[in-house]
């Protein structure tokens, strides 16, 4: 008599952390981890560049997360400051939005499993985790506390129609006004930049965020205009880019730039003529990107920010969080100071240029 095979099953590795202090070896779980987390601000082209751009010359301390010796999250931190205290940040803060362990989209297990033995593993005082997300309670997960909070919207994808009859009657009639009044005996067009006008293009997109935007702060133009001017050649080579120039009688008015990266659109930064402002352009320019950002079939991020344009579609909002997670006495004096200092006047202000990256 001829009895089945008896078959064992091999019991699951213990999940385990390593510590690297190089990119370069996760460059191809890298680039396959931030396609899964759908996050254009997880890839490595992103990272890579950044850290190129801000390192500074500081210590990088990667934690990649094994689970039966499959790569399954990269938590990219990097040593910020050494003395007095020693504090930990991610790759990528002040120019990303929802850092964190980068891993598949959604897997909140694995995140939350990586980014607390990647912590577990090194000694610092204070871990600072900029622009994370807010609907996974970090600060309670790590036992730290929220220093920061900001929307982050979304319009899920659909038709444009729908969205377009959803909206109120006075929308409708006021879009229906500004597009009129600016095509009145004008001539008005749209497009997306391209190889063979993507220099001239950014020029443009520069002068008018500096136009529209001087007076606010920046992380943006002056010093960081190399690192964004490189990341878009590299995102218009991998078909990422979209760069929307609104043009006047072949004059841009106004530009729309940000990325298209696995079904969603991520609206990093404008820009428009202020002695255009009363013709709506800016309001224009955003409507255009939506429709075609709907008629591609994706999901359009705002990115972080509370304003109030953002909030006139019907969006979903799982926020942004900036947490400290302290590890040592120092740290919770630390992490108590940072959540003060923002509710003191002037504190935002600093918090945000603690918050920047420096070029090198």
């Amino acid at each position: 008599m001829l009895t089945a095979p008896r078959v064992v099953e091999r019991p699951e590795s213990p999940p385990r952390v390593d510590l690297v202090d190089s990119m370069e070896p996760l460059r191809e779980d890298w680039a396959r981890l931030g396609t899964a987390a759908a996050n254009v601000f997880a890839t490595w082209e992103w990272n890579d560049l950044w850290w190129r751009h801000y390192g500074r010359g500081r210590r990088l301390r990667i934690a990649v997360s094994r689970r039966d010796d499959e790569i399954d999250a990269i938590v990219p931190l990097f040593v910020w400051s050494a003395r007095p205290l020693r504090i930990l940040r991610l790759v990528g803060h002040g120019h990303g939005d929802r850092l964190g362990p980068i891993c598949a989209h959604g897997d909140g297990e694995t995140a939350e499993r990586a980014l607390r033995l990647a912590l577990g593993s090194q000694r610092y005082d204070l871990f600072v985790g900029d622009w994370v997300a807010g609907d996974r309670d970090w600060a309670g997960v790590l036992g730290g506390r929220v220093v920061r909070r900001t929307g982050y919207p979304i319009l899920r994808r659909g038709s444009w129609d729908d969205l377009l009859a959803a909206q109120s009657r006075r929308f409708r009639q006021t879009l229906r006004y500004c597009r009129n009044r600016l095509e009145r005996g004008r001539e008005v067009s749209y497009r997306y930049a391209d190889a063979a006008t993507l220099e001239r293009d950014l020029d443009a997109l520069f002068r008018l965020h500096r136009a529209r935007f001087a007076e606010h702060p920046c992380n943006f133009c002056g010093d960081h205009e190399t690192f964004q001017r490189e990341f878009a050649a590299l995102a218009l080579d991998r078909g990422w880019l979209r760069l929307l120039l609104l043009e006047v009688d072949g004059e841009p008015v106004g530009a729309k730039y940000g990325f298209l990266f696995e079904n969603a659109y991520f609206a990093y930064q404008s820009g428009r003529d202020p002695a255009w402002e009363r013709q709506s352009v800016g309001f224009l320019l955003e409507v255009e990107s939506i429709r075609r950002t709907l008629a591609e079939g994706a999901d359009y991020r705002f990115l972080g920010g509370d304003e109030h344009h953002k909030y006139r579609y019907p969006i979903e909002d799982p926020r942004l969080e900036t947490i400290a997670a302290p590890a040592s006495r120092r740290g919770q004096v630390a992490a108590v100071a940072l959540d003060g200092l923002w509710r003191l006047p002037g504190g935002k202000d600093l918090l945000r240029r603690v918050a920047s990256a420096r070029a090198a």
